[in-house]
């Protein structure tokens, strides 16, 4: 099993599973709703020798109803996707406390980088048997934070018929992560 201080693992680099680690924002909509959307394109690293969490999502993944909102999402007004296809996260500290997390780092929208602070939860570790006969170990991420949209560039909004705006400038960020330890090596 791996070597586990306060949560987290104190040895090897743990990789994201795409496949099981999920990036989702909301934010108000029409000054009534939370409009969610994910992107499905996640990728990252924990590095446990140097405490470091890395991470970033494509944001042409973007995951909504509507083409024509996916692909506003992806226009100057909102993401900027043709100059800036990433968004992307460097944690500066992350410091458990059981299951407990805080995590200090940069958050890079649009070009704009910003520090900014989420709390949250980690799990694990669980050993587990692949489909192939290997073995490794993977631990759960949980993260929250809020941030204004308008730090990063992103301003577009309307006003809706009783004047109010249309669109939230807060936006709520949240990571479920599952990160494996590299196939086949027991990390002590």
């Amino acid at each position: 099993m791996s070597a586990v201080t306060g949560g987290l693992p104190t040895t090897g680099t743990w990789s994201i599973d795409p496949n099981h680690s999920t990036a989702t924002f909301q934010v108000i909509h029409h000054a009534v709703a939370r409009f969610r959307a994910r992107f499905t394109e996640v990728e990252g690293t924990y590095d446990a020798a140097s405490g470091t969490l890395r991470g970033s999502v494509a944001v042409a993944s973007v995951l909504v109803a509507m083409d024509m909102l996916r692909d506003h999402l992806q226009t100057d007004a909102f993401f900027d996707a043709a100059n800036h296809p990433r968004i992307e996260f460097v944690s500066t500290a992350v410091t458990a406390d059981g299951g407990a997390l805080s995590v200090d780092g940069d958050l890079t929208i649009r070009g704009v980088t910003r520090p900014v602070h989420a709390e949250g939860t980690v799990t694990g570790p669980s050993r587990v048997a692949r489909p192939d006969g290997s073995v490794n170990d993977h631990i759960g991420i949980d993260l929250a934070t809020t941030i204004d949209r308008r730090d990063y560039g992103v301003s577009f909004n309307n006003e809706l018929v009783d004047g109010r705006l249309n669109l939230g400038w807060d936006v709520d960020l949240d990571l479920a992560l599952e990160l494996t330890s590299p196939v086949g090596e027991e990390i002590v």
